[in-house]
C-alpha cells in the first residue's frame, strides 16, 4: 500500500555499505571512459518484457514499432523502446506501456494513470504476485507486496521496464515474484548539457509539466548527471474529485576504466488522490459510470449513508522517496563486483468516511465506558473520517561476485534488507460543512480522543521484518555459444517480528521462514534465425504483515479477522518452453509455460464499519497452463505492424475450507485469469509524421473461486497522432502529439478489486450453507484526450 517517508538506516553496517561504496566509486576511481550503464553481454537477465529507450535516429530499425525485438536469453522476452514511449501519453505509467504485450492485463479506474486503484496480472497473477525494482533496488509495498506504478518514475526517464512473466532474477531482492519481476531502468544522462520540456493538456482539465536538464560531463570529474521535475493535475473523469501529483527523477554516474561503473539514483513522489468507489455486479448493472456509482459532491449530515461517501473525506495523500547507488566494479580481468545499497521510505493516509456510535465503543476487545461528543451526530452516530495511515522504512543492499573466464561464469551473492512498518487505523471528526483537517492522518492535532486524552484507535500495529538471501549461480556456453545453460540456486531466510497494541488476546506476533529455490535454464541456437529454450523455477512468497494480525470491529469488539503465525508460504514451480524466430523482415515467439502452486495467497478486502481492510485468501493449490505468441513487422514503407496473443487455463486445485466446511471449487477457474487475451498495434513514423493505433481485447474473468459471477470481456482501443519538426534555433526536434484514449468510450469492469470465495449462498460438501458475499470491481476509465507539445534544448 504505502511505503514510507521519513527516510532511516536501521542497521549501521548498511549505512557504512552505502556511504563507503558511493562514495568510493564516485570520487576516487582515477580514470575514465564512455562506456553504457548497462552491458548486455555481462548482464543475467530473467523472461522480460522490456520497455526501453533510444535514440531518435534508430527509430526506424525498430520492429513492430517498437515493441518486439530479437532475443537471446533461457527465458522468453519481449520489448519495447523509447519510440513506443514517446507517442504515448506522457502520463502512462509503467502499467500502461506494458499492457500491449503477452500476459499483461491491466485493470485501470481512470484513463490518466493518476488512480492508485490499477493493477496488472501477468498470466493471470495479481499485481502483489509480481516484484517491482528500480535500479536494483525494491519498490513493492513493505506490508502488502502491491505496486503503485505512478510512484515509480516518470514515462520520460525510462531506459527501460522489463516484466519477467515466470520469474524474477537470481539476484532480484524481492520475496513475492511467482507472478514475474517487473524492472525499470533510468535512461543514461548525456554526455551535453542539455535538457527537454513538455507541456500537456486534455479532458477533466487534465495537465502535466515536465522538465529535464542533463548536466552533461562536469569538468573532468567523469560525472554526468540529469534531473527532472513533473506537475501533473487532473479532475476525476466519473463523479467528483481531483487529483495532484509532484514527482522528481534523478540519477548521477560516473564511468570508471573500461568496465566499470557506478552511480546516484532517487525518486521521488508527492500525490493527493481522489478515490473512486469499487462496486458490485448489480451496481453496476443500475448505474453505470454515473453519479450513482461515484462518490458525493456535497455533504449532508441528515443523510448519514450519503455524507460517508463525501468525497472530501476519501482524499488519499502520499509521498515516497526511493535512493540507490549501484555500483559494477572490474577488480580483475575475470573478477567483478556489482552491488546496490539502496534506503527508502514513505508515509500516507488511505481514509474513508465511516460513522462511530458515540457510546458502546471498543478498543480492541475491551469494551469503553466513554459518551463521545462530536460534531455531525444524529440518534447517537456521528461521521467521522476513519484514517489508515502507514510509515514505512526500508534500507538494504545487494551485492555479489561475478567470475567469468572463457566459457564459464560464476556468480556469488548476497542481499539483506531490513523493514519498519507501522500501522495506524484512527478517526476524526467531520464538523457541519464536511470538512475534517489533517488529511495526513498525523501528528497530534484532529482526532477522536477518549475521556483520558489519548487517541482512540481501531488498529495499532508495528512489524520489524529482516530477509538474509545467499545465492549462487553458473552461466555456461557450449557448441561456440550456441548451447547456454544456467543454474542456480537461493536460500531466503525471512524473519518478522511485531505488536498489535490493541486491547485483546494478542500482542507479541512472529513468523520465520527459510525457503530453498533451485533453478535451471537452457538456450540453444538451432540457426541464426531459429532459437529454443527452456526453463524451470521455484518461487515463494510470505504471507502480507496484516495475515498476522487479530482485526476487531469497533462497534462490537470481535474478532473480524483472527491473525496466525504458523501461516504457510505461497509456493511455486514454473516451467517454460519456448521458441523464438529472427528474420531479415519478421520476429517472432511462441512460449509454452506451467505452473504449479501450494497454498496460493489471493489479496482482497473486508469492510469494517464501512473502512476497507486488506486481507488475504489462502486458495490452497492451483495448476496454470498457457501460450504466449508476439508476432512484428520490421518497418515497411514506414508501417510496423505487431501482434501478441495469450491463452490461460488456470483452475483451483482442491476445495477451500470455509466456516467449518468446504466450497467445492476443485476444478473451478482461478479468479482474474482471463482464457484469451489478444492486442494488435500498427505504427506509422516517416521521421516526421507518427501514428499509433492500438487494440487491446480482454476475456471474461471469474470474481469469486466458485465461479458463480464473472465480468464479461472488454475491447478497447487508442489513436495516436503527432508531428516532429526540424531544429528550431535552440529547440531540437520539437513535437506535437495527440493521444485518444479508449476511443469507443467503452463504459466496461476493468477488472476484479476484491474476489469473494462465493457471491450466492452456496451448499459445503459437508451439508452446511456457506453464505454468500459479492465481490468489487474497477470501473475503467472513460474516453479521453492529451495533446502535448515536446521539444528538446
Amino acid at each position: 500500500m504505502i511505503l514510507a517517508y521519513a527516510l532511516t538506516i536501521p542497521r549501521r553496517s548498511v549505512k557504512r555499505i552505502w556511504l563507503l561504496s558511493t562514495v568510493s566509486a564516485l570520487c576516487a576511481a582515477p580514470a575514465f571512459s564512455a562506456r553504457a550503464a548497462d552491458d548486455p553481454a555481462k548482464t543475467r537477465k530473467a523472461e522480460h518484457i522490456v520497455v526501453r529507450a533510444t535514440e531518435p535516429e534508430k527509430r526506424e530499425a525498430e520492429r513492430g514499432g517498437g515493441l518486439i525485438k530479437p532475443q537471446h536469453e533461457i527465458r522468453s522476452v519481449s520489448s519495447v523502446d523509447s519510440a513506443f514511449i514517446a507517442r504515448q501519453a506522457p502520463i502512462s505509467t509503467a502499467y500502461q506501456l506494458v499492457s500491449l504485450l503477452p500476459g499483461a492485463n491491466v485493470a485501470a479506474s481512470d484513463a490518466m494513470g493518476l488512480s492508485p486503484q490499477t493493477t496488472i496480472s501477468v498470466r493471470g497473477l495479481n499485481t502483489d504476485s509480481i516484484g517491482y525494482v528500480l535500479e536494483g533496488m525494491p519498490l513493492n509495498d513493505l506490508a502488502f507486496y502491491s505496486g503503485y506504478p505512478s510512484q515509480f518514475a516518470d514515462g520520460e526517464n525510462y531506459r527501460q521496464v522489463a516484466l519477467s512473466q515466470g520469474a524474477a532474477d537470481l539476484d532480484s531482492p524481492v520475496l513475492n515474484a511467482a507472478g514475474g519481476l517487473m524492472s525499470l531502468s533510468f535512461r543514461d544522462p548525456a554526455r551535453k548539457a542539455g535538457g527537454t520540456v513538455s507541456a500537456s493538456y486534455g479532458s477533466y482539465n487534465s495537465n502535466r509539466e515536465f522538465i529535464r536538464l542533463d548536466t552533461g560531463l562536469i569538468g573532468q570529474t567523469g560525472l554526468r548527471g540529469f534531473v527532472s521535475y513533473s506537475h501533473t493535475s487532473a479532475e476525476n473523469w466519473r463523479g467528483p474529485g481531483h487529483d495532484m501529483r509532484h514527482h522528481v527523477d534523478f540519477k548521477l554516474v560516473r564511468d570508471i576504466g573500461e568496465r566499470s561503473h557506478a552511480g546516484l539514483v532517487g525518486s521521488f513522489n508527492s500525490t493527493v488522490t481522489s478515490y473512486y468507489p469499487q462496486v458490485s455486479k448489480d451496481q453496476f448493472r443500475q448505474y453505470g459510470v454515473s453519479s450513482g456509482n461515484a462518490l458525493a459532491s456535497g455533504y449532508d449530515p441528515q443523510n448519514p449513508d450519503e455524507a460517508q461517501l463525501y468525497q472530501r473525506l476519501w482524499r488519499a495523500p502520499e509521498r515516497t522517496l526511493y535512493m540507490g547507488a549501484p555500483v559494477s566494479l572490474s577488480l580483475t580481468d575475470h573478477l567483478t563486483l556489482r552491488a546496490t545499497p539502496y534506503a527508502q521510505g514513505a508515509y500516507g493516509n488511505v481514509p474513508s468516511g465511516s460513522t462511530l456510535p458515540l457510546s458502546g465503543l471498543y478498543t480492541g476487545t475491551q469494551a469503553l465506558a466513554d459518551t463521545l461528543v462530536l460534531p455531525s451526530s444524529q440518534d447517537g452516530q456521528a461521521i467521522v473520517r476513519a484514517n489508515y495511515t502507514q510509515r514505512s522504512t526500508r534500507s538494504g543492499f545487494t551485492s555479489e561476485l561475478a567470475w567469468k573466464k572463457s566459457w564459464n561464469e560464476l556468480v556469488f551473492g548476497y542481499w539483506f534488507d531490513y523493514g519498519d512498518d507501522h500501522e495506524v487505523q484512527s478517526f476524526s471528526p467531520v464538523n457541519e460543512s464536511g470538512a475534517s483537517a489533517n488529511i495526513w492522518g498525523n501528528g497530534t492535532g484532529n482526532f477522536v480522543r477518549l475521556a483520558n486524552g489519548r487517541v482512540y484507535l481501531a488498529g495499532d500495529n508495528h512489524t520489524i521484518s529482516m530477509t538474509n538471501a545467499l545465492f549462487i549461480g553458473d552461466r555456461m556456453n557450449f557448441l561456440a555459444d550456441r548451447l547456454l545453460v544456467e543454474l542456480g540456486f537461493k536460500e531466503v531466510m525471512v524473519s518478522r517480528t511485531g505488536t498489535n497494541a490493541v486491547p485483546g488476546p494478542q500482542y507479541h506476533v512472529g513468523s520465520n521462514s527459510a525457503v530453498p529455490l533451485p533453478r535451471l535454464g537452457m538456450r540453444f541456437q538451432i540457426t541464426p534465425q531459429h532459437q529454443v529454450f527452456f526453463n524451470a523455477t521455484t518461487n515463494f512468497r510470505a504471507p502480507s504483515f496484516t495475515a498476522l494480525y487479530n482485526v476487531y470491529d469497533p462497534t462490537s469488539g470481535e474478532a473480524t479477522t483472527n491473525g496466525a503465525s504458523n501461516l504457510r508460504n505461497e509456493y511455486s514451480i514454473s516451467e517454460e518452453l519456448g521458441y523464438r524466430y529472427t528474420g531479415p523482415l519478421v520476429t517472432g515467439s511462441l512460449t509454452f509455460f506451467n505452473y504449479n502452486f501450494t497454498n496460493r495467497q489471493i489479496a482482497t478486502q473486508i469492510q469494517i464499519n464501512n473502512t476497507p481492510i486488506s486481507s488475504t485468501i489462502n486458495a490452497g493449490g492451483q495448476t496454470s497452463r498457457g501460450i504466449d505468441v508476439e508476432l512484428g513487422l520490421k518497418p515497411w514503407h514506414h508501417f510496423a505492424p505487431y501482434l501478441s496473443g495469450e491463452y490461460l487455463h488456470a483452475t483451483i486445485d482442491n476445495d477451500i475450507a470455509s466456516n467449518g466446511d468446504l466450497l467445492p471449487t476443485r476444478g473451478k477457474t482461478a479468479v482474474r485469469s482471463p482464457s484469451l487475451q489478444a492486442s494488435a498495434g500498427l505504427t506509422y513514423d516517416d521521421g516526421h509524421v507518427f501514428g499509433f493505433a492500438s487494440v487491446h481485447y480482454t476475456g471474461r474473468q471469474y470474481a469469486t473461486f466458485l465461479n458463480d459471477e464473472r465480468i464479461s470481456d472488454h475491447t478497447t482501443g487508442d489513436i495516436a497522432l503527432g508531428y516532429r519538426f526540424a531544429d528550431m534555433a535552440r529547440f531540437k526536434a520539437p513535437s506535437l502529439r495527440l493521444n485518444l484514449i479508449n476511443i469507443t468510450n467503452e463504459h466496461y469492469l476493468s477488472g476484479v478489486a476484491d474476489p469473494t470465495l462465493n457471491a450466492r449462498d452456496t451448499m459445503g460438501r459437508y451439508g452446511t450453507t456457506i453464505a454468500g458475499s459479492s465481490p468489487d470491481y474497477y470501473i475503467g476509465g472513460g474516453f479521453s484526450a492529451l495533446a502535448t507539445a515536446t521539444a528538446g534544448f
